[in-house]
């Protein structure tokens, strides 16, 4: 894999040993702080976001992308987490923006973390799911996707599918795929709402509060800010081959899930999904349209 620089489309940053080939970048080529920068730790190989009563903290891509994966390992909060959020997501600019959530809901020690996921499309949110982990997500890393291409949007904890958004524009059902999105991470209190629907708040005493990354890898069509935006467009909606190299996101195999991952996805819904806005008649009197037959 070459470095970024060669390819455009390609950009990869490693922390860890595991990433075996691949070329690796410094942290900061990549990424830079959004806010607090004083609550931004780096340790050797590990990057820490810290949270306490002052102040969260985030981090945000320095280039944004059209279709790709984008994968974090990622430790959560240990002990009492009630009250904090961590989010791993991509997301576009403006009010029409598109975005993709993962969202680590804090809780109190000794019991599970939920995740949860969210699409916007069209600054069009309201697609929230929530799943516990078959894990303990704050013993180890773990890594944390998003698959993103023409057909398909998917959302994977290492590597198990957990979600997937369709394109079904052939059902009038609008799909992200004009909007140039940045990768970023943050951490920050929200107890009015993260943990039992804000019953249970921050314990401050118990701060600070800190997720740790040990890699990030971004693989994607890389938008030039300074060309025309059809012309981006078109050029990263092209086929599996662009004029820098393969985009391996948009192979015929990443169009939709391989009979395995199938296989994963149901089990991990049919065991894990503790919330789903398609069966909340409570929130949507009508079933939302993209829930509905594909």
């Amino acid at each position: 894999m070459e470095v970024r620089g060669v390819w455009r489309m390609v950009t990869v940053l490693c922390f860890a040993a595991s990433a075996v080939g691949v070329s690796c970048s410094k942290f900061d080529e990549l990424v830079q702080p959004s806010w607090a920068t004083d609550h931004i730790i780096y340790e050797g190989e590990l990057l820490k976001l810290k949270l306490d009563n002052s102040s969260g903290a985030g981090f945000a891509s320095k280039s944004k992308y059209l279709y790709g994966k984008v994968t974090a390992e990622l430790k959560l909060v240990e002990g009492d987490s009630a009250g904090t959020v961590t989010a791993f997501y991509m997301s576009s600019d403006g009010a029409s923006h598109n975005e993709f959530d993962f969202e680590f809901l804090g809780n109190k020690t000794g019991e599970p973390y939920l995740v949860q996921t969210n699409l916007f499309i069209n600054g069009v949110g309201n697609r929230e799911q929530r799943m516990d982990l078959w894990f303990d997500p704050t013993a180890d890393f773990h890594a944390y996707s998003v698959l993103w291409n023409p057909r398909q949007v998917v959302f994977l904890v290492d590597d198990t599918p957990i979600r997937v958004f369709s394109n079904q524009e052939h059902r009038g059902i609008v799909f992200p795929r004009d909007q140039p999105m940045g990768v970023y991470s943050s951490i920050w209190n929200a107890d009015d709402w993260a943990t039992e629907g804000g019953r249970v708040k921050t314990d401050w005493s118990h701060a600070p509060f800190v997720a740790t990354f040990r890699g990030l890898r971004i693989d994607g069509c890389e938008w030039v800010p300074t060309a025309a935006g059809p012309a981006e467009v078109q050029r990263c909606s092209a086929s599996a081959w662009g004029k820098e190299g393969r985009y391996w996101w948009k192979e015929k195999e990443m169009e939709a899930l391989s009979v395995h991952q199938s296989h994963q996805l149901i089990w991990a819904r049919a065991n894990h999904l503790v919330y789903d806005y398609c069966s909340d008649p409570g929130r949507f009197a009508t079933e939302p349209p993209e829930c509905g037959k594909k």
